[in-house]
C-alpha cells in the first residue's frame, strides 16, 4: 500500500447535508439576530444592551471552543497508538525525516558484544510453541540468524544459530528456554563458519565425497557436528567376520548411527550429548548413497619433485589399486625398516595394506619413481577423535627427504581437514621420524612407553590449505616441485 493510499484512507467521508445545515442554521441566526437588535435599539438603553450582548456572545464563542478542544483530547488514542494498521502507516509517512523515530535511533545506538550459539531444543508440535520460545530470546536480546525444524514422532526439535549478547550465559540461555517449554536443551558456541546457510554447506560437503572418497568420513563429521566415527571392516585381518553389518537402509538408535559401508563394513557415528534426528540421518545416509554410486575415486593433480642428484618422483594420492604395488615395496624393504614401520610381527605387515590404503581410514601419499615403481607411502590416519601420521620409505630411498616432504604433506592435510593434532608411533631409535617432526617447527608432546615413542603435534587454530607450489621453478632443500595433471 503506497503512502497517498493510506492517507486517503485516513480521511473521513464528507457528506453534503452537512453544509446545508449548517447554512440554513446560520441564515436562521442572523434574522434573529437582527431582530432582537431592533428591538433592543428602540429601548433607552439600546446600545449599552447592544455592547452587553456582543461581549456575552464573545464569551460564550471562547467557551464553546474550548469546551470543543477539550472534549476532542479527552477522547484521543493514547501515545504511540495510531488507530490501526492504515493509520500507522500515514502516521510514518508523515514523520519528518529530519526527526528520526525513537526505533531508528535505537538502532542507530553502538550494538554492545554480541556471540554466536548454536541452540538445540525440543518443543511440542502445537501452534504457538515456536512463538513462545522466540519471544522469549527476543526479550533477552537475542537474535536468530538460522532455525532448522527437524519433526520428531514427539514434539519438534528446533536448532538455532543465535547471535546473544556476550554477557548472557549458556546456563541463563537454557534456563530461559526451558521456561518457555524447550527442553532437553543444548548449546555449544559458534563461529563464522556456521553463517552458511544449511543447504549450501550440504551441498558443498557432497561437492567434496564426489571429488575424494576419503572426504566422506570427513563430510559425516561436519554435517553432524562434534561426534565419533569408527570404520568396522567386514572382515579382520585374518580373514575372520567381524560382526553383522548394518542393513542397506542403516540403523538409528538414539545417540548411534550405523550405515552400511558400501565398500564392505559398518560406519558408526556415535554422539553422546545428543541423540540423532531422522533428519540428520536420512541426511548422512543420503551422502553415503552418494559415494556408493560413484565408486572408487581421487583427485587428478600430482606433484613432480626433482631430487638433489636430478632424478624426478611423484607424489599423488594412492588408494586400494595400488596395494599390489605397496607389496611389491614391502619385498625390497630390509627387516629393519619394516620392523620400525609396524612396530610388530613383520610377517603382519602385508594384511595392513588394504586397511591403511582404504579411503575409509585416512588419506594415503605415495611416492612413485619415472618407471612407475612404488618407493615410499604416508598416511594420515582417521583415529576416532585423532589423527595419526605414518610413513615408509624404501630402503635405497631414504636419506633424501622424501619422508619429510611426505610428512608435511599429510600436516597440511590434517589442518584442512580441522585436526587439532597428530601423533606419530615410533621407536625412539628411529632418529628420521623423530628428526622429520621436529623439522615441522610445532608443538611438540612426547610420550615413552616400553620402548616405543609417541610425539603428538599440535597444529595450528586456523586451517590452512594444502601446500601449493608457486611455480615449476620452486627450489626445495631437496630439490624443486611441480605440478601435473592425469
Amino acid at each position: 500500500m503506497t503512502d497517498v493510499t493510506s492517507s486517503k484512507s485516513n480521511r473521513r467521508p464528507h457528506h453534503w447535508r452537512h453544509d446545508l445545515i449548517e447554512l440554513a442554521a446560520l441564515f436562521t441566526a442572523v434574522v434573529v439576530a437582527d431582530t432582537i437588535a431592533k428591538t433592543i435599539a428602540k429601548g433607552p438603553d439600546g446600545h449599552y444592551l447592544l455592547v452587553f450582548s456582543a461581549i456575552a456572545l464573545a464569551a460564550t464563542a471562547g467557551f464553546h471552543t474550548w469546551w470543543a478542544r477539550r472534549h476532542s483530547h479527552s477522547h484521543a488514542p493514547p501515545a504511540g497508538d495510531t488507530g490501526g494498521p492504515a493509520a500507522r502507516t500515514a502516521a510514518s509517512a508523515s514523520t519528518d525525516p529530519a526527526e528520526p523515530s525513537d526505533q531508528a535511533a535505537s538502532a542507530s545506538r553502538p550494538a554492545g558484544e554480541t556471540v554466536l550459539w548454536r541452540m538445540r531444543t525440543t518443543v511440542q508440535d502445537t501452534p504457538g510453541s515456536l512463538a513462545a520460545l522466540c519471544t522469549v530470546l527476543a526479550r533477552l536480546g537475542v537474535d536468530i540468524l538460522t532455525l532448522q525444524t527437524h519433526p520428531l514422532a514427539r514434539g519438534t526439535v528446533d536448532e538455532f544459530l543465535l547471535r546473544a549478547p556476550a554477557d548472557l550465559s549458556a546456563q541463563a540461555l537454557a534456563r530461559e528456554t526451558a521456561a518457555a517449554g524447550g527442553r532437553d536443551t543444548w548449546t555449544e558456541r559458534a563461529d563464522a563458519h556456521d553463517l552458511v546457510d544449511t543447504p549450501t554447506r550440504v551441498l558443498g560437503l557432497a561437492t567434496r565425497t564426489a571429488l575424494d572418497a576419503a572426504e566422506l568420513p570427513l563430510a559425516l563429521r561436519q554435517l553432524l557436528g562434534r561426534c565419533t566415527l569408527h570404520s568396522v571392516p567386514a572382515l579382520s585381518l585374518t580373514g575372520r567376520p567381524i560382526g553383522e553389518q548394518a542393513p542397506v537402509e542403516g540403523v538409528l538408535e538414539e545417540t548411534v548411527m550405523r550405515l552400511r559401508d558400501p565398500h564392505g563394513g559398518t560406519l558408526i557415528v556415535e554422539r553422546p550429548y545428543l541423540p540423532f534426528t531422522p533428519t540428520e540421518f536420512a541426511r548422512a545416509r543420503a551422502l553415503v548413497e552418494l559415494d556408493a554410486r560413484l565408486g572408487p575415486r581421487l583427485p587428478h593433480s600430482q606433484d613432480v619433485l626433482t631430487l638433489p642428484e636430478g632424478n624426478e618422483i611423484t607424489i599423488r594420492r594412492a588408494d586400494q589399486r595400488d596395494v599390489p604395488a605397496a607389496r611389491a615395496m614391502h619385498d625390497r624393504c630390509s627387516t629393519r625398516t619394516l620392523g620400525l614401520r609396524y612396530h610388530g610381527p613383520i610377517g603382519d605387515a602385508d594384511r595392513y595394506l588394504d586397511h591403511l590404503l582404504s579411503p575409509r581410514f585416512g588419506r594415503t601419499l605415495a611416492v612413485q619413481t619415472t618407471s612407475g615403481r612404488l618407493v615410499a607411502l604416508g598416511h594420515l590416519l582417521w583415529d576416532g577423535d585423532e589423527t595419526e601420521v605414518a610413513l615408509m620409505v624404501e630402503d635405497d630411498w631414504q636419506r633424501r627427504g622424501i619422508g619429510s616432504e611426505l610428512l608435511g604433506r599429510l600436516v597440511a592435510m590434517a589442518e584442512e581437514a580441522g585436526c587439532e593434532s597428530v601423533y606419530a608411533v615410533t621407536q625412539a631409535s628411529n632418529t628420521g621420524m623423530v628428526a622429520a617432526m621436529r623439522a615441522l617447527n610445532l608443538p611438540l608432546d612426547y610420550q615413552i612407553e616400553e620402548g616405543t615413542l609417541v610425539i603428538t603435534a599440535r597444529l595450528a587454530a586456523p586451517p590452512r590449505p594444502a601446500p601449493r607450489p608457486a611455480s615449476p621453478s620452486r627450489s626445495l632443500p631437496h630439490g624443486e616441485v611441480r605440478r601435473a595433471e592425469r
